[in-house]
């Protein structure tokens, strides 16, 4: 194996880290700065792999995008709505969000484009959100008619009108049509079937479509409906990765010590600071203020924890329920079997190669700690699973992670900085 790190047991922990921009916002405000009128400046981006296949993207549809400041500074020229390039092929890697949303924004243009991205791509579900486009009057379809990348979009626009759209699959399926629907022809009204899984994710979109100027009407969680307008140009700020932030909160609990995470604070637009009352829950206090939030370490004990709005931060529940007394239940989040990989069935193989009891369930599973053990992480090119389970290492010796470059989606330093937070207590 020559694509490997081996992670070095460290702790108490007493160090503070600003994770690099949010991946989810980043990528939200460049579709909506480069279908707005004018130019806006965003500041604080993620330079990652997701990013970067999104500027890309937009750059292909004739989108100005200039980069500067290590890519976390980005000018986009907007569009005004229709871009200048109406013919194009776009390859976007394994990243979701660019996926979904730049399939719903293309839908509104009079043009003709494919969407494509890697192996695992191709086999991730999308044929809802066609469902919905076409009911709008979009003509996109999957090449391979089998619900899923490439996508092919060819006509003249979004019409509007009324589409439902299944809650229980992605949050980004919503958010895609969300994000579209201003530039649709006439109004659309979204109805969402089912339960809505990850609903902070769509008030995060909502947040960011107000600051680029446009407004939605919306019932609760299950109707919105919106008026065609025109995203006005803005300079936006882009919070930390609140999703990163999990890794090094969940390092206190299991390393001992405490850790501040600064840029962040309990009224982020990012529903993933509620990681940290999960970490409460199970022992660990935690602080807010001003400059971010500080987890301390506890005494850990297993929970049981409905996750469905916090779903990208169940993996690293799950490295720090090997070390609770007893056993932790993981429920809510079926959806995320549909991610990268399976993180259900792939996340129980590897917390067993660990020692622990793990039990799958449909939604969710149960992890009982047993006495842990060394470990070598598969981790199916999931940067998820090689963040989360590099936490174990951080208390049991000789865990080694394959593939540390599958980080590069969204979090390409973290292993420079998760060495960084250990060294400032071995260094003090």
């Amino acid at each position: 194996m020559d694509n490997w790190i081996e992670i070095q047991p460290c702790g108490p922990l007493e160090a503070e880290i600003q994770p690099p921009g949010s991946k989810s916002i980043t990528n939200r405000v460049l579709v909506c700065a480069a279908f707005a009128n004018g130019t806006s400046v965003l500041t604080g981006a993620l330079d990652s792999e997701d990013t970067r296949v999104m500027i890309s993207s937009l750059r292909q549809l004739g989108i100005e995008i200039a980069i500067d400041q290590g890519g976390t500074r980005l000018r986009v020229k907007g569009c005004n709505g229709i871009p200048p390039t109406k013919q194009a092929s776009l390859f976007v890697a394994n990243s979701g969000t660019t996926m979904r949303f730049l399939t719903a924004m293309l839908g509104t243009i009079d043009g003709t484009f494919r969407i494509d991205g890697i192996e695992r791509m191709r086999v991730r579900p999308i044929a809802d959100l066609l469902e919905s486009l076409v009911l709008l009057g979009a003509s996109t379809h999957s090449e391979n008619n089998d619900g899923c990348p490439p996508i092919c979009i060819n006509g003249g626009g979004m019409r509007g009108g009324t589409a439902n759209i299944r809650g229980d699959i992605s949050s980004q399926f919503l958010s895609g049509l969300l994000l579209a629907a201003p530039n649709s022809k006439a109004a659309i009204k979204l109805l969402v079937d089912g339960s809505l899984v990850s609903t902070p994710y769509i008030d995060m979109t909502i947040r960011v479509m107000e600051a680029f100027g446009v407004q939605i009407d919306q019932n609760q969680h299950d109707t919105f409906q919106i008026t065609p307008q025109q995203y006005a140009s803005t300079d936006f700020l882009i919070e930390p990765d609140a999703s990163a932030a999990s890794y090094f909160w969940a390092a206190a609990a299991i390393a001992g010590g405490a850790v501040t995470v600064r840029g962040l604070r309990r009224d982020a637009l990012q529903g993933d600071v509620a990681f940290c009352d999960c970490l409460q829950r199970m022992g660990c206090r935690v602080e807010n203020n001003q400059n971010g939030i500080t987890v301390l370490s506890g005494t850990l004990r297993g929970i049981e924890v409905d996750m469905n709005n916090i779903s990208d931060t169940v993996q690293t529940l799950a490295a720090v329920a090997l070390f609770a007394d007893g056993p932790t239940t993981i429920t809510g989040v079926a959806h995320i079997r549909h991610k990268e990989t399976d993180r259900i069935t792939d996340l129980a193989r590897e917390l067993r190669k660990f020692g622990a009891d793990v039990e799958e369930n449909t939604d969710g599973l149960r992890i009982t700690p047993q006495k842990l053990r060394p470990a070598e992480i598969e981790t199916y090119n999931d940067h998820r699973m090689a963040m989360s389970l590099a936490l174990v290492g951080l208390k049991i010796p000789k865990v080694v992670i394959q593939n540390p470059d599958c980080t590069q989606k969204t979090y390409p330093a973290f292993f420079d900085d998760l060495n960084s937070v250990c060294n400032t207590n071995r260094d003090s």
